[in-house]
Formats: C-alpha cells, sequence, structure tokens
C-alpha cells in the first residue's frame, strides 16, 4: 500500500495516514513515538520500553523518497523512518499493539505521564 497522504491534527495530536487503497490509519503521536521503527528504540532486536509520552506532539514530518516518512518529535526524537508498510501494519494492529504497550507498562511499573508535568499558555 502506499500512502496518498498524512494530515497532522495539532490539537488532538492525531495523525491521518490516507492509503491508495482508501484505508486511513488514524494514530496518536504518542503511539508513533513508543512505537517507533528507529534503532533507539528497536534496540537492535529487543525493543526498549518507552516511557512519558503521553503529552508528545510531532513537531515535523519529512517525506523520505517514495517509501516513507521521517517523523520529528517536540522531545527531540527524530531518527525513526516509517515506511508505508510500517504506517499499514501500525493501523491495522493498533489496538493489539496499544493492549501490549499498557500491558508492558503496568508490569514494569512505568507510565505514560510525563515525568515533570509542564504547561504552556498562549
Amino acid at each position: 500500500m502506499l500512502v496518498t497522504k498524512l494530515h497532522y491534527h495539532r490539537v488532538s495530536q492525531l495523525l491521518d495516514v490516507h492509503f491508495d487503497n482508501q484505508y486511513i490509519a488514524t494514530l496518536s503521536a504518542e503511539f508513533l513515538r513508543v512505537h517507533s521503527p528507529s534503532a533507539e528504540v528497536q534496540g537492535h532486536g529487543n525493543a526498549i520500553l518507552v516511557t512519558n509520552k503521553k503529552e508528545v506532539a510531532i513537531s515535523a514530518i519529512e517525506q523520505v523518497g517514495h517509501y516513507a516518512a521521517r517523523i520529528i518529535f517536540d522531545d527531540g526524537h527524530n531518527t525513526g523512518l516509517y515506511s508505508w508498510d510500517y504506517l499499514a501494519y501500525l493501523g491495522k494492529n493498533h489496538h493489539q499493539l496499544w493492549q501490549n504497550y499498557l500491558s508492558e507498562l503496568k508490569q514494569k511499573k512505568a507510565s505514560r505521564e510525563a515525568l515533570i508535568p509542564i504547561k504552556l499558555t498562549h
């Protein structure tokens, strides 16, 4: 499947991924961050549990060739290349991946919440 459009909603922090077969996956910035395909997160085969990213947002998205996007997060993470196939996988397996993530957080007594709550006002 090819991605035809990426639409990020800054307020809700949701990314709509539109595919050429009319499938649309809606993925939160937090979900994308904790499931980054980067070596830093994937740990070269031993995935690392990413915590404290509930409030993470996407700062920018850059297309990489005709096969992927680099998603740049406001926590500085920018090394994950999200291939179209990987985005489709995340969309189709979202529920199970998210449940697995929440279970692992609970098992390791970790949290989605930020270590230090920060509030920005305009």
